[in-house]
């Protein structure tokens, strides 16, 4: 068994200065040395459409599913709109879900946690985007959650992670994911 692991990450963000690519590039730093984080960018992500699958998964989607298999977990950091899950979020979830079987998510290990400039931090999104990994038969950590709320005052104009306590919850919960990841011990 190794002892250190490789995660997929993703933003569900597409913006430049979005405070999720910041949350992401801060897990990253962040990471307890038995995690590798290697960020995903969905730039090029087409919208899912059958009759394009149908034609064979473009290049964007194959790296993503590819990206996925070889991966010992996934970590999706995603802002909340409109009490959800991102379209960007939701249209790569699709995407990792479809055949062939086992599909790119099945049993994989999940983190979900995002940013937003709102009081709320993204609990509703969060919500939503558990019950959508459950179906794809992922892995979803239950315990800790992180919300980062208020964003403009966590991170500073450069978009590094500025609050003290947010880098220590964070901290926790890649330590907690980092758990969620490995393999059970033989007794």
């Amino acid at each position: 068994m190794s002892d250190r692991f490789t995660i997929a990450a993703f933003a569900g963000s597409l913006r430049t200065r979005s405070y999720n690519k910041a949350l992401l590039r801060a897990a990253v730093a962040h990471a307890p040395s038995s995690l590798d984080i290697q960020p995903f960018d969905l730039a090029d992500m087409p919208l899912y459409n059958g009759d394009v699958e149908d034609a064979g998964d473009p290049p964007p989607v194959q790296a993503l599913k590819e990206t996925l298999h070889a991966a010992d977990g996934l970590l999706i950091v995603s802002p909340e709109y409109n009490a959800s899950m991102t379209a960007v979020t939701k249209n790569a979830i699709d995407w990792a879900s479809r055949p062939p079987k086992p599909t790119a998510l099945a049993g994989l290990p999940v983190a979900v946690t995002g940013a937003t400039p709102g009081r709320l931090g993204t609990a509703r999104m969060q919500g939503h985007l558990r019950v959508s990994l459950a179906n794809t038969n992922a892995r979803v950590m239950a315990q800790p959650q992180l919300y980062v709320a208020n964003a403009g005052e966590v991170f500073d104009e450069d978009l590094k992670l500025q609050d003290e306590a947010t880098q220590q919850f964070l901290t926790r919960f890649l330590e907690s994911f980092a758990t969620w990841v490995a393999p059970p011990q033989a007794a």
